[in-house]
């Protein structure tokens, strides 16, 4: 199988140098380049045609998320997943209405990315934990939906909730979390006592209902 192809966009030189390393022992991904700024990132892209581009915000030029409109735009096909140290709001608000495949922190890079690139390779749409807990709590706030007894739940048992819905398995999950799958069916368990449910079919409804996932 072809390795899918991963471009990576920051300014900063270890960075990039220390994505290289944390892909560079994956067969399924081959990093086929990298730009240090929007113009250059968009020359790369037509060029080097990858399949997803990891993108931070703060670059020289246009900035990540005027590339990540251009993206989709013109090259809709590509996979964009921002990789970033931002989680204000407005930021993330705009980002997604930018019409990225994921969101990834970059303190949370070496266990999450890897994830993030399956994940989004697959159709899927990646939001890290923080993300997800973020974007909940503003759809709620929008649309006056008391919080229940949903809550409770910590930013990682919201992310295995949402994969759980995406149809993810207890491996995949363990796998792209960076965890074992004892811990996986450990949340697993937590989520179907706190939400009072019995099935996986209660608990994807749950995240539906929530907007934790599109499907």
């Amino acid at each position: 199988m072809t390795p899918a192809k991963i471009l990576l966009v920051d300014d900063h030189q270890i960075m990039r140098e220390g994505l290289r390393l944390l892909l560079r022992d994956q067969p399924k991904f081959q990093v086929v380049g990298d730009a240090i700024e929007t113009e250059a990132a968009w020359l790369a892209i037509k060029e080097l045609e990858p399949d997803v581009v990891v993108l931070d915000l703060e670059l020289p030029g246009a900035g990540g998320v005027a590339l990540a409109i251009r993206i989709r735009q013109n090259l809709p096909d590509i996979k964009v997943v921002i990789l970033t140290g931002h989680t204000e709001p407005q930021i993330v608000k705009d980002v997604l209405r930018s019409g990225v495949h994921g969101y990834v922190l970059k303190m949370n890079a070496s266990c999450e990315l890897v994830g993030a690139l399956h994940a989004v390779l697959a159709g899927q749409l990646y939001l890290c934990p923080e993300i997800s807990t973020q974007v909940v709590r503003e759809y709620r706030r929008h649309t006056n939906t008391p919080e229940e007894s949903g809550s409770n739940l910590s930013a990682r048992e919201l992310d295995v909730l949402k994969r759980i819905a995406e149809g993810q398995t207890t491996k995949e999950i363990a796998f792209a979390l960076g965890v074992s799958t004892k811990t996986v069916e450990t949340h697993r368990v937590h989520l179907l006592t706190k939400l009072g449910v019995k099935s996986v079919a209660e608990l994807t409804k749950y995240a539906v209902r929530e907007g934790l996932t599109m499907l």
